[in-house]
């Protein structure tokens, strides 16, 4: 199920929301100038590797993605979730809270593959928070989702708890059945534990980000 849009109404802008999806794409546009060993040692540098961790590169590694598939989805899903947490809570306490949550992401990352070597990019963390954030804010929108039956694609009204749900369940059961394998960071490629740990984040730092007053009364105290 692909997500497309949230029936729940945005009342200002999602300026933040817009700026942070032009730096991953300006980013990613940037990556694919490089030739293949300036584009490795980039990610090397900047991207997190357990084994060898530098501080920054919790930071750096939320701009930097593999491909266009990985850095479209997640500019996708930002879109659908993010324009409403902004819209709720403001867009500088927006930002806060997405770069929170994306260190948070990374910091689970890296407990739960300590001895991996494989670098790790993407905004998915940040991401999954912001996933997160929806689910206890909004648990009662819908979001309208493309659906593939068969071999027809529809689009559906899909609830955001049980979307929310359903995803964060195919990571979780993901994440840990991973574990079993042999290989220091397995999944394909996936960083499994760094979604569920920004997912998890999202759901209980949004509590300390209060929804700001969208509309001023319109009469005056005296």
């Amino acid at each position: 199920m692909i997500p497309l849009r949230s029936t729940e109404r945005v009342h200002e802008r999602a300026v933040v929301t817009a700026s942070l999806i032009a730096v991953n794409l300006l980013v990613f546009l940037y990556q694919l100038t490089l030739s293949p060993p300036e584009l490795n040692q980039l990610v090397t540098q900047f991207g997190i590797v357990p084994d060898q961790l530098h501080i920054s590169s919790l930071f750096t590694s939320m701009f930097l993605h593999g491909g266009w598939m990985h850095v479209l989805g997640n500019m996708l899903f930002l879109w659908v979730f993010g324009r409403n947490v902004e819209d709720l809570i403001g867009g500088a306490r927006f930002l806060a809270f997405y770069i929170l949550c994306g260190l948070a992401a990374a910091v689970v990352h890296v407990i739960s593959n300590p001895y991996s070597r494989m670098p790790t990019i993407g905004a998915s963390g940040a991401i999954a928070g912001v996933m997160g954030a929806y689910l206890i804010k909004f648990p009662r929108a819908r979001i309208i989702t493309l659906v593939p039956i068969f071999f027809f694609i529809t689009t559906l009204e899909v609830p955001a708890a049980f979307l929310l749900v359903w995803w964060f369940a195919i990571q979780f059961f993901s994440g840990f059945g991973s574990l079993a394998a042999e290989n220091d960071y397995t999944g394909g490629g996936i960083a499994w534990f760094a979604h569920i740990g920004g997912f998890v984040a999202g759901m209980l730092l949004i509590r300390l980000f209060p929804a700001r007053r969208r509309f001023q009364p319109w009469y005056a105290d005296e």
